[in-house]
């Protein structure tokens, strides 16, 4: 039923709704392949309405909207029509489209067609406009556009820690980029509005510092949990947070900016709270930061591995989340890591080294700046994501699989996905961005 809608092999120009009104599917949207709805980001018009944009959601019955718990699911607050198999059923205040009644040949006839490749064939409506220079643009060229892409984008996060700079002392903002990173793609806000709160507190008990962060961010569970070890930590954090609890009572975060879905329990949001309360406790991560990038120079090691060195300092090494990913999960049998290679270079690109360079910028150390940028340019890959991989098919297709390679480059794909494809809409609506790419 996905690729059926997502290649629209159906009879377009006479779709009807369950509920009688006609349909026209101006771009199905981007195939989602991680939690929430099955596609993003597409453009429907019912009636004389005006065009809609939002997300499509697939299933053989009406009813799993209800039983799947779409209904009360924030993830799902921008799904604008539901798509299933054949049922005049539907939810009243939920666009419904059967997808049986519309198909453009017996479904005998289809399925052969699903069995030839049209899971990775990417359908000639989600591809960009810039997709035909794209291609032929020679590898050479091709890798200066996204190295300036990537440049601007050191630049741009750069004049942030700039301006914050001026208006906090000069450690705050690399506190909210350190917490945004920890929130990967899905609770980068709440991280970052967390590291906002609580800016003018000092440095001090690592277990006030977890009992606030746990009691902000409104995930401090009323109910303990059934373990020993973990009733005693939920026991010192409520004990903790019961006093402090009044002064903070304006700025709780409500549980519902947190997303939980599709998120890797090493990203469990308690975890990474866990770890920014224990950087906020110590204190030192600014001054160690600095000192990285002295010892990148002067010793052999990747300056990925000194980073995680430097950013897992001092932490213990007997504490409860040592062997739990969350209050509530089970111990584990191995030591769990704090962070990982690939959260490291999330780190490095998106909070660490734009946060030097505005240091050393500001102090006028022009060979600081190159070393910062040189690092930044010759960062190895990071860990590709359903994000990605999204913006390479819509600009690349699949017909292009070599590509420039580096963690740098990576920044770059997102830049212009954040510049050019998303105010752009999916049908690339004013987009300047072919004009900018030079002739093949």
């Amino acid at each position: 039923m996905q690729q059926l809608w997502r290649h629209q092999r159906l009879r377009r120009s006479t779709l009807c709704l369950t509920q009688g009104q006609p349909l026209r599917v101006l771009h199905p949207g981007f195939w989602n392949r991680e939690a929430g709805p099955d596609f993003r980001r597409a453009i429907i018009q019912i009636g004389d309405a005006p065009p809609r944009t939002g997300d499509i959601e697939v299933d053989r019955h009406p009813t799993a909207w209800f039983q799947h718990g779409h209904a009360r699911n924030p993830a799902y607050r921008n799904v604008v029509l539901h798509v299933v198999w054949n049922t005049a059923a539907s939810h009243p205040e939920l666009p419904t489209l059967a997808l049986e009644p519309h198909l453009e040949g017996r479904l005998s006839e289809l399925v052969p067609w699903l069995d030839t490749g049209s899971l990775l064939a990417i359908p000639p409506g989600t591809l960009g406009r810039c997709y035909p220079s794209l291609q032929g643009l020679p590898h050479e060229s091709l890798a200066e556009l996204l190295t300036a892409s990537a440049r601007k984008r050191l630049e741009q996060k750069t004049q942030f820690h700039r301006i914050r700079s001026r208006l906090t002392d000069r450690d705050q903002s690399l506190w909210e980029s350190l917490f945004t990173a920890l929130g990967f793609q899905h609770n980068r806000w709440p991280l970052q509005h967390l590291a906002e709160i609580v800016a003018e507190e000092a440095c001090g008990d690592p277990r006030t510092w977890e009992a606030r962060l746990f009691g902000l961010s409104g995930l401090l569970p009323v109910d303990p949990p059934s373990t020993v070890e973990a009733v005693r930590l939920f026991r010192d954090l409520w004990d903790t947070w019961w006093r402090e609890r009044a002064r903070w009572s304006d700025a709780i975060l409500p549980r519902q900016v947190w997303r939980f879905t599709g998120v890797r329990p090493a990203n469990h949001p308690q975890r990474r709270l866990a770890l920014a309360a224990r950087w906020r406790a110590e204190g030192g991560l600014p001054e160690r930061l600095r000192t990285w990038l002295d010892q990148c120079a002067s010793e052999d090691r990747p300056p990925g591995v000194l980073l995680r060195k430097t950013l897992e300092a001092n932490l213990p090494t007997d504490s409860f989340w040592n062997r739990h990913w969350t209050l509530r999960s089970e111990s584990q049998p191995l030591h769990l890591p704090w962070l990982g290679e690939s959260r490291t270079t999330d780190i490095a690109m998106n909070a660490v080294l734009p946060w030097l360079r505005a240091q050393a910028e500001a102090a006028e150390d022009m060979h600081a700046v190159r070393r910062i940028e040189a690092l930044y340019f010759q960062w190895p890959t990071g860990q590709d994501n359903g994000r990605l991989r999204q913006i390479r098919q819509r600009l690349f297709s699949l017909t292009r699989p070599r590509l420039p390679q580096g963690a740098a480059i990576q920044q770059g794909l997102l830049q212009i996905a954040e510049e050019f494809c998303e105010p752009g809409g999916s049908l690339c609506k004013s987009c300047l961005f072919p004009e900018l790419i030079p002739p093949s």
